[in-house]
């Protein structure tokens, strides 16, 4: 059987923001049953974002690329929130707020990247 592969899924930075939902579902499986539709819904939910916009954005033009990276961007940026909140709740140990932290650096540095890339590819 042939592997099906679509083109962004070749992209590093694809790559690393489906290890980070994964992380993020991994840690917020531990948080209360309470925050069920609250913290835990949002911060899963914002990861995928990151995933879902390199996603979707890869397969437009590199201006509307670049559009949907600054979307993946600010979902990087709720995320730093979400682990913020988890760790003054005590949801989270600093340990786990520091490694979800570099991350996010990472991811950041990696969207970053791509569309200083696009801009002077295209001169945006």
């Amino acid at each position: 059987m042939e592997n099906i592969k679509f083109k962004f899924e070749d992209l590093k930075v694809y790559g690393k923001a489906l290890d980070f939902v994964d992380l993020a579902y991994e840690i917020s499986n531990n948080f209360p049953s309470s925050e069920k539709y609250g913290l835990t819904s949002q911060f899963t939910r914002t990861a995928v974002s990151i995933a879902l916009n390199i996603a979707e954005g890869s397969s437009d033009s590199d201006k509307q690329f670049n559009r949907f990276l600054q979307m993946a961007l600010d979902s990087v940026n709720e995320c730093v929130v979400c682990a913020t909140i988890s760790q003054r709740q005590n949801f989270i140990s600093n340990q786990t707020n520091h490694k979800i932290r570099e991350k996010l650096v990472e991811l950041s540095k990696m969207i970053t990247s791509l569309q200083k890339y696009l801009r002077n590819k295209t001169n945006l």
